[in-house]
């Protein structure tokens, strides 16, 4: 019999303005449609607090807490325990608390789990009560790569978090009863680490809104001020997240020295939200903005001549590189952000490691119509491929839920 949903997340899903939370929102917009949803979250900060009413346009229900346990007291409360860091960082007695009462109190059937480290909050459920768990992407092998990098403590610390978060999205994962991922080539690692089966290891992708990410859509261009006189090249993320950190000083120091060789007037926009110190000290190169937070990131893509996505670190499907593709802007990206993504190189967008990205971009600012194909079968791309409608069809499936129900919950609205 189908119940109620409640929906737990490391980070409160509104706005949509960055990975997770673009996931997470659209999902929880598709739970909504099929019964009442109860969403459990943390709040970075006091900006996240603020948004947290938008939640009733979806939410029967909502409850928000800051989170506040410091990185340096995480550390310590896991090592004593010896569970991961990243599950000791979202641990709250507040929230245990309230999961527990709805659970108590309402006619939950399903509870669905936005990512790993909010699988703490899960206890024994009552039968018939279904367990989803969306990890998102395999955080386990991300620490993994970071230790196989490193040396000294912080390498020690990243091989620890592999080790231990591994074994406990094994636990995780055997206690659920579908856990889910963002792209196959996730779920298949996954499956091959676990040892379970398409059954209970699955892709549930990302997708793009083709409305708003739309170079026919009704957003403000950039100003005069902020307006370039050579070609531009444009990156997009948020710039507290390591990985995009150390893709763009690479980009900044090793590409586009060469590239202005060619073109002295080419300029590097980094455009993202929290650019810590090392990002910020890149404006003082030549040729680099860095924006910092902005409005909309829909007038930096439409002036972009070309997007790079040169990521070394990357898993599942980068949002980033879908906006841009749907902003029919000509992307070239490293063979890691193109991982997860079904595209075509060299039709829908270019791929180039790190010895070729140079020439990749130069390619495309010699020829503008080569560039100007490649962005239209961008377009094309996650036209058919990338809507969210089209990505999420199957979660009543994978959830389990009758059609028939889902069809007169709609009646019903």
């Amino acid at each position: 019999m189908m119940g109620e949903i409640l929906f737990i997340a490391h980070r409160i899903p509104y706005p949509p303005d960055r990975g997770d939370k673009i996931r997470s929102w659209n999902i929880v917009r598709k739970l909504a449609e099929i019964a009442p949803v109860h969403i459990a979250a943390f709040a970075d900060d006091d900006r996240d607090m603020e948004f947290a009413p938008a939640l009733s346009e979806v939410a029967a229900s909502y409850r928000i807490i800051l989170r506040d346990m410091s990185r340096p007291m995480a550390g310590l409360r896991g090592l004593w325990h010896g569970e991961p860091l990243s599950v000791a960082l979202f641990d709250h007695p507040e929230l245990h608390a309230h999961v527990a009462q709805l659970l108590t109190e309402r006619p939950i059937s399903h509870v669905f789990v936005y990512s790993g480290q909010m699988a703490q909050y899960v206890p024994e459920l009552p039968q018939g009560v279904r367990f989803i768990m969306d990890f998102g992407d395999v955080d386990s092998a991300k620490f993994a790569a970071y230790g196989q990098k490193q040396s000294g403590v912080m390498g020690w610390i990243n091989r620890r978090e592999a080790r231990t978060l591994a074994s406990f999205e094994r636990q995780v994962a055997m206690r659920a009863d579908v856990s889910l991922f963002v792209s196959e080539a996730e779920a298949s690692l996954f499956r091959a680490n676990v040892g379970l089966g398409c059954d209970r290891a699955a892709a549930l992708e990302n997708g793009v809104d083709l409305n708003y990410f739309n170079p026919a859509a009704d957003f403000k261009p950039l100003t005069n001020d902020e307006r370039v006189r050579g070609p531009l090249l444009v990156f997009t993320g948020q710039m507290d997240y390591r990985p995009n950190v150390e893709a763009v000083e690479s980009f900044a120091r090793r590409s586009l020295p060469h590239i202005r060789e060619r073109y002295p007037d080419a300029q590097f926009a980094i455009v993202g939200r929290n650019p810590v110190s090392a990002v910020r000290a890149l404006a003082g190169l030549p040729g680099i903005i860095v924006t910092g937070a902005v409005p909309d990131v829909r007038g930096w893509l439409a002036a972009a001549d070309i997007v790079v996505a040169p990521l070394r670190l990357a898993r599942g499907i980068q949002n980033k590189v879908l906006e841009a593709m749907a902003m029919a802007r000509p992307v070239v990206l490293s063979p890691q952000a193109a991982e997860g993504i079904d595209a075509v190189d060299g039709t829908d967008f270019l791929i180039a490691d790190s010895t070729e990205e140079v020439s990749a971009v130069l390619a495309l600012l010699d020829d503008s119509n080569c560039a100007a194909r490649l962005a239209a079968s961008g377009r094309t791309r996650v036209e058919q491929r990338y809507s969210w409608q089209a990505t999420l069809k199957n979660l009543p499936d994978i959830m389990k839920i009758e059609q028939e129900h889902i069809d007169i919950k709609l009646e019903t609205v």
